[in-house]
């Protein structure tokens, strides 16, 4: 009589021990709702500000910027499909160094992101509870946040993936209504899409910096690649409905903003309440609970592909082994959630969504160009890791439009921001090299 199977206990470790079960419709869902996050309830008012009727333009550049990228990891992420997203696509076109600097600079942007908008989060609850507006109240509030975020998350990516499906639903259904049944209502006399009308260059620059924040997203819902059934195919009709369908949204949200508000939009602290209350008195109240659950549902989405970021740096042997383990009971990487959530509880404890962004913002723009050079880099060699993958058009073009676009966006820094992402990638290869001093092997497979 053969003995009973023992159950399984001990962490495992690796790509192999994490369940495939996230699909194309949850994996589009987590796309949406990760760059649908804090910046969607900031951004018409910023963008009329800097850029008065003419902002929709910045929105239209914004899409020509973002999509080639977008294709870009729809094409090396249908070819390089191990957990790590940039990390995965950098490392397998480039080697281990590039693959280091890409995920990286992409976690450290995470978590000052995940940081930002919990900040912006606790001021959203204080306009609707002005008791969490004092300190003790607003530390237990954002104490009480990043538990239960790491809660949903270490009980499955089941569990999570769920969530995150029906956190998008909540927060994006008002959204698309509000904008369905706005634009029956806008004066056009505030709208504008002639380049003439645009203050100057410079200021159509630093919208675009807006934008580009505000669209980021998708590299973090992409990272749990490990995780997701048929990636040839989900990762590619996931990544383009998905930023397809944001694209019309936040065009909409614009013209609806001020459409409705006009030149008070500028000076709107809350755009989005304010232009449903337009609409409907309790809807001011309706949208500032609407930005709640759309903030809670990007910390979701955050922390859910980040932890999976630091999994990928402790697998491949950037970071101690034990970021590579998922727990034998529900197969999360449980150091990694601990280690991402509670770093950025203490930075969204002392911080504000505008100090935070500063780096998250810069340090994206950089990802992107890398994965846009790894997209063209794995097409030319004809990477292929499981399935058909998905083939750019016209060979190496749209890789050298994400290229140049992101190029042209990080010009508009400031040195002030130059200075703060050069330190960064300075402390980055700092790291890089004493790891390779330490662990000789470390980059054999560059």
């Amino acid at each position: 009589m053969s003995p009973e199977p023992v159950a399984q206990t001990k962490p495992l470790e690796g790509d192999a021990a994490l369940i495939r079960a996230v699909g194309s419709f949850a994996l589009a869902a987590a796309v949406m709702n990760i760059i649908v996050g804090g910046g969607i309830f900031r951004m018409p008012a910023a963008l009329s500000a800097q850029l008065g009727t003419a902002a929709p333009l910045a929105l239209i550049a914004g899409a020509l910027a973002i999509i080639p990228v977008a294709l870009c990891f729809a094409a090396i992420g249908s070819r390089a499909v191990a957990t790590g997203g940039p990390i995965s696509y950098l490392g397998a076109t480039f080697g281990s160094f590039a693959g280091f600097i890409a995920g990286s600079l992409m976690w450290i942007s995470n978590v000052a992101s995940s940081a930002g908008v919990a900040a912006a989060f606790a001021v959203q609850m204080a306009n609707l509870v002005p008791w969490f507006a004092q300190p003790l109240p607003r530390a237990g509030l954002l104490t009480a946040l990043y538990l239960l975020l790491f809660a949903l998350n270490a009980f499955g990516v089941k569990l999570g993936a769920r969530a995150i499906t029906a956190l998008a639903a909540l927060k994006l259904t008002p959204l698309f209504l509000l904008t369905g049944v706005g634009l029956f209502f806008v004066d056009w006399n505030q709208i504008s899409f002639a380049v003439g009308d645009l203050p100057s260059w410079t200021a159509l620059g630093t919208g675009m910096v807006l934008v580009m924040f505000a669209y980021s997203g998708m590299e973090t819902a992409l990272v749990p690649s490990g995780e997701v059934r048929d990636p040839s195919r989900s990762v590619p009709r996931a990544t383009m409905v998905a930023i397809l369908l944001v694209v019309l949204l936040y065009m909409g949200l614009q013209i609806v903003s001020q459409g409705l508000l006009g030149p008070a939009l500028a000076g709107s602290g809350v755009p989005i309440a304010d232009t449903a209350g337009v609409l409907w008195a309790t809807g001011r109240i309706v949208l500032l609970v609407t930005a709640c659950i759309s903030m809670a549902g990007f910390l979701l989405g955050n922390l859910l592909g980040s932890s999976r970021l630091l999994f990928a740096l402790g697998r491949d042997g950037y970071l101690p082994h034990a970021y590579g383990r998922v727990s034998a009971s529900h197969r999360v990487p449980l150091l990694a959630l601990a280690t991402h959530a509670g770093l950025a509880w203490l930075l969204a404890l002392g911080g504000t969504f505008d100090a935070l962004a500063l780096i998250s913002g810069g340090a994206i723009c950089l990802v992107y160009a890398l994965v846009s050079l790894s997209a063209w880099r794995g097409q030319r060699v004809d990477l292929r890791e499981r399935g058909e993958p998905f083939v750019l058009w016209g060979g190496p073009l749209v890789p050298l439009l994400g290229v140049v676009a992101m190029a042209l966006i990080v010009t508009t820094l400031t040195g002030k921001e130059w200075m703060a992402i050069g330190v960064a990638l300075a402390a980055l290869v700092l790291v890089y090299g004493v790891l390779r001093i330490s662990r000789p092997s470390l980059g054999d497979n560059s």
